[in-house]
């Protein structure tokens, strides 16, 4: 990868604030492609830092994030919606790195919760979906999300 410059990059923040980052954009040796290098706190092609969403999907009913009700929703759905393919990518990586202890019985139906299941691969620790995003990005299996291509 080649360094070919840099973009601005806005995120907001839990106290409502919004920021903005320099990512450098970089370019694949190989097939050209251009990459942007996310720093561990932005998840690809969501607005708000990963602790706020992280925090909402944690808690639901129960938080202190300044945002829509049809975005806490959409975070929920998202969620939901690549749970099983996340944990998926986690035990595949897991397997690719010749890593001990996979608990493999993830993939099968359980009363477990969502946050369980994927605590159990990544730890219930705060940071766990920069924990879950980062490998997942790095090893390019990260999929667009649909409402990305709708405009």
């Amino acid at each position: 990868m080649s360094v070919i410059g840099t973009r601005n990059r806005r995120s907001k923040e839990s106290s409502g604030e919004t920021r903005v980052y320099n990512i450098r954009r970089l370019r694949c040796d190989n097939c050209g492609s251009i990459h942007h290098e996310l720093p561990d706190f932005l998840v690809p092609y969501k607005r708000y830092e990963s602790d706020c969403i992280e925090k909402v999907l944690a808690n639901p009913s129960n938080h202190d994030i300044p945002a829509d009700e049809s975005t806490l929703y959409r975070w929920n759905e998202w969620f939901k919606s690549f749970l099983d393919y996340w944990v998926g990518c986690l035990i595949s990586i897991m397997l690719q790195t010749k890593q001990e202890n996979i608990p493999l019985d993830l993939t099968s139906v359980s009363s477990e919760t969502a946050l369980h299941r994927l605590g159990r691969l990544v730890g219930n620790a705060p940071r766990w979906l920069a924990r879950i995003v980062r490998p997942i990005v790095n090893i390019n299996l990260w999929l667009h999300t649909r409402s990305a291509f709708l405009s």
